[in-house]
């Protein structure tokens, strides 16, 4: 896991390689290349932890040169790659060694061959092209500034805005407001781009001309395997994709909520460790209401792992708010990135490689919403139209939201809807302007997933596993880790796994009301019933109340008395105002966190 750096006809120094160092610590290099009357340069920041040896540094090039890698990420099965490539005398046991080989054999489109989480940057010298990919579900995120001759990319923002002028994209900031984070490949900067998920940008050094397309394969849906099958089959995929993830030359622990994703996680991460586990928890002082601490040690008990807890407190969520919406980048209405930072913070100090439970939500239905999307077909319209006028009124965001979206009969506006944060109106008071991405952002991976054959709550999962889990979730997941130099796995997305999930009917992965039925079934055959069927909390903030009381008072205050550029741009008494909403007692919290998230954007901007 790694900071990649890269730029055609700009160039950059280890003073801006740098900026990235914290995905890095443990070696940097830059290599420059002439090609075509273009400069071009390359620079790595390394975390070592496949061949700690020389012989994994990047920047890494073919033994003919002809092809030159950066790369962020770790490919699981690179050495079942190995097998189809010839010829080759390899100098160490690096994926990186192995995946710059396979693609000079087998071409760009070998990334889809790829089972892993990557950002790769590759000079192609034979075809005279330069190629950017991002592995299929956006585990890592990749950026791009692409001007005439000029192309820059990285894992983070920050080294491109070192390199760049850069410009508030204001269609950007409503997209934002709609959807609680900008999908790629929209950034708050109308000049830097995150490319999507399972995507190829190419571009040509001789014309400087860039395309970019998808080696995303469709997925059919199977109604020939009997439940009972796909349980048996479900559970050797996920040991499979457990034990592809303990690839590592350093010790590996796991992320352990109080849930069954990361509990089943951890139990074959255990099987398959000589010694107990070292497992992390974080919770809230004096907050039973959204705390795991209690359970995640009852699961550890059992599992037998070496536990550790972290506790914060509103203390801390105030000191760190400001720096983390620094560090994430990316302003994102989602208030587990606070608790996420102090727990990465603690494990960092022993481990640099942790396995998490992420990523089984979307993929297998573990979200109200999709059971939302299966019984709306049972009530009639006219229902929902006769309830719109009272959703604003109600205090259960859940519901609210349901009533505010099902009765759409425009599947992709539906889904609009039902991710909607800020509605159309609140839009226009707050910015004066509308949203005008977020029908075209989700119809994209709507026709690219090949959804109208889909049922809609399968075409909602498959999309959501691309969308909204990649530029949310798993976006503020890799920048706090990685600012401490942690990679954090997902092995719940082993392409492999995922494949075999998108094909079972959606009866399998949601049944009588259950949400990640077959995930829980397996479950049952390995852990206690008690971590099974535990009520769901979700990681999260306790801010609906915090935001009620004095945090949120000062808050207010703050903002009250600020003459920042962020009041430039947003209306300040409609800002205001979601405070005093939420103290009415409907809850608001998350969109004054992703308000708070934008103000200190500005800020620091």
């Amino acid at each position: 896991m790694c900071g990649i750096l890269g730029a055609i006809n700009i160039n950059f120094n280890n003073a801006v390689l740098d900026s990235i160092k914290h995905r890095g610590p443990d070696y940097g290099e830059i290599q420059q290349y002439e090609f075509h009357n273009n400069t071009i340069c390359f620079g790595h920041r390394r975390l070592s932890i496949v061949d700690l040896s020389p012989s994994g540094n990047q920047p890494m090039n073919t033994p003919d040169n002809q092809f030159s890698i950066i790369f962020n990420g770790e490919i699981y099965n690179h050495l079942d790659l190995q097998k189809k490539i010839q010829n080759v005398d390899f100098a160490g046991h690096s994926d990186t060694e192995t995946i710059i080989n396979y693609i000079a054999q087998h071409g760009i489109k070998g990334v889809s061959d790829f089972n892993g989480i990557f950002a790769i940057g590759l000079l192609d010298r034979n075809k005279g092209k330069i190629y950017l990919a991002r592995d299929p579900f956006g585990v890592k995120p990749l950026y791009y500034y692409l001007s005439g001759n000029k192309l820059i990319f990285s894992s983070e923002i920050r080294p491109i805005k070192k390199m760049v002028t850069h410009n508030l994209d204001e269609d950007s900031l409503s997209e934002l407001l709609k959807l609680r984070y900008n999908p790629s490949p929209d950034t708050l900067y109308s000049n830097i781009l995150k490319l999507r998920p399972g995507h190829v940008l190419e571009f040509d050094l001789n014309t400087h001309e860039a395309s970019i397309s998808s080696y995303i394969k469709t997925v059919s849906i199977n109604t020939n395997t009997t439940f009972s099958k796909a349980i048996d089959q479900y559970g050797i995929l996920f040991e499979k994709a457990i034990k592809r993830q303990l690839m590592a030359d350093v010790e590996i622990g796991t992320l352990l909520s109080g849930g069954v994703d990361s509990a089943l996680v951890t139990y074959f991460v255990q099987q398959n460790s000589k010694n107990p586990v070292k497992t992390y928890t974080v919770g809230f002082e004096d907050n039973d209401a959204v705390n795991e601490l209690e359970h995640a040690r009852e699961t550890s008990l059992i599992l037998g792992t070496n536990h550790h807890q972290i506790t914060i407190t509103k203390d801390d969520f105030r000191k760190g708010l400001e720096k983390i919406s620094q560090i994430v980048e990316e302003p994102i209405g989602t208030t587990s990135i606070v608790p996420m930072y102090y727990l990465n913070q603690e494990v960092a100090k022993t481990l640099k490689v942790v396995l998490t439970g992420q990523g089984a939500d979307e993929p297998l239905g573990g979200y109200t919403r999709y059971k939302g999307e299966i019984y709306r077909k049972h009530v009639p319209n006219i229902m929902f139209d006769l309830a719109m006028p009272f959703s604003k009124k109600i205090r259960n965001e859940q519901l609210a939201r349901s009533l505010y979206a099902l009765g759409e009969n425009d599947i992709i506006k539906r889904f609009e809807k039902i991710y909607t944060l800020f509605g159309d109106d609140e839009i226009f008071k707050i910015l004066r302007r509308s949203d005008k991405r977020s029908y075209e952002r989700i119809a994209y991976f709507y026709e690219l997933l090949d959804c109208k054959s889909k049922n809609g709550v399968e075409a909602m999962m498959s999309i959501d596993t691309r969308m909204n889990l990649a530029d949310d979730l798993l976006l503020y997941t890799d920048k706090v880790s990685m600012n401490f130099g942690l990679e954090t796995r997902v092995p719940l997305l082993d392409t492999e796994l995922i494949a075999f999930i998108e094909s079972l009917p959606y009866s399998y992965r949601i049944k009588n009301g259950v949400g990640k039925y077959i995930h829980k079934e397996f479950a049952k055959t390995i852990l206690p019933e008690s971590i099974v069927n535990r009520k769901k909390l979700g990681f999260q903030s306790p801010t609906r109340e915090w935001f009620k009381g004095d945090m949120g008072a000062d808050y207010y205050n703050e903002l009250k008395s600020s003459n920042s550029l962020f009041f430039e741009i947003f209306d300040k008494q409609e800002v205001l105002n979601f405070f005093k909403i939420h103290q009415s007692g409907i809850n608001k919290e998350k969109q004054i966190f992703l308000l708070l998230s934008l103000y200190y954007w500005f800020k620091n901007a």
